[in-house]
């Protein structure tokens, strides 16, 4: 399957995952739908390792405990937030991880004391946070600023993680084994937050519905995990990135065809400005990585 076709898949499942998320919170808590979306993506991903012969034994366990210790605690952020906003709102301060990345390189630019800071990343990053004051902004008038915060702080960590997954891609590890040590820790740290917060996870008193809502989350996260992981390697990144934000569209269109979800024009105004702002962070980001190879020494000299 083509790169750009994978992208859109997965946003879409994304997309769809968010709106299982949503309907199973009736249900259970955040923490809860962690543990059964890592117990779907646990089985999944194991047939499909033998299937395809990729063995799941690391030689890297600290970098997937990282990587788990990261993700998990941003998945369960991002959950909470599905649960308490519109839709497209919980996506798009999901996908600020981008914005995060700029202000990676601009920390990282004044603590090795290197060439002054790019005014173009200072630009992209203050634009970003405009755009998250304008989506903010209602939740202050419907006591949403929770579920708001934990939606920022989940892009935040998100940022993190994917650092991780890159240097995890850079140690050899296929991305079958990444997702499968992932989907461990959510089934581990969303069973121990679940007994933690009082809200213990159960294995009896289901219903279809909620079953069939758990099934559907752990389906489509773990299946649009392994098309994004696919799109990168194979795509183009900035095309790669402009594909990512379609799951705001998509999102937006299904809050509203499920829970009559219509964003405000502040809100829409800010959701805009974080998409702009996150693509030209991605289109920095690429060109900083590239002058970095640029400059490095012909290893045949």
């Amino acid at each position: 399957m083509p790169a750009p076709l994978l992208m859109l898949s997965a946003t879409l499942l994304f997309a769809l995952m968010a709106l299982c998320v949503k309907l199973a919170s009736s249900y259970y808590s955040p923490t809860e739908i962690v543990m059964y979306r890592g117990i779907v993506g646990v089985v999944f991903i194991t047939v499909l390792a033998r299937w395809r012969g990729v063995a799941l034994a690391t030689s890297v366990p600290s970098m997937h405990l990282w990587r788990g210790l990261l993700g998990v605690t941003s998945l369960t952020l991002w959950f909470f937030a599905i649960s308490g906003l519109p839709l497209a709102t919980a996506m798009t301060l999901n996908a600020m991880s981008s914005i995060w990345m700029a202000v990676y390189l601009m920390g990282g630019a004044v603590l090795l004391g290197g060439k002054a800071v790019d005014g173009r990343l200072v630009a992209t990053v203050l634009v970003g946070f405009a755009g998250v004051a304008c989506v903010l902004q209602p939740t202050f008038h419907q006591a949403q600023l929770i579920w708001g915060l934990a939606g920022l702080g989940s892009g935040l960590i998100a940022s993190m993680a994917y650092l991780t997954v890159t240097a995890l891609g850079r140690a050899g590890e296929p991305e079958l084994r990444v997702v499968f040590y992932f989907s461990v820790a959510s089934v581990l740290a969303g069973a121990g937050l679940s007994l933690g917060t009082g809200t213990p996870w159960r294995l009896e008193g289901h219903t279809f519905k909620g079953l069939a809502l758990l099934l559907g989350v752990g389906l489509t996260a773990t299946l649009a995990q392994v098309m994004l992981t696919a799109a990168y390697a194979r795509g183009k990144l900035l095309v790669n990135a402009c594909l990512n934000y379609c799951g705001i569209a998509f999102s937006a269109l299904l809050g509203w065809a499920v829970f009559q979800e219509r964003p405000g024009w502040l809100a829409s105004a800010g959701i805009l400005l974080i998409v702009a702002a996150g693509l030209a962070a991605t289109l920095l980001r690429a060109q900083v990585t590239q002058q970095s190879k640029d400059i490095q020494p012909d290893r045949h000299e």
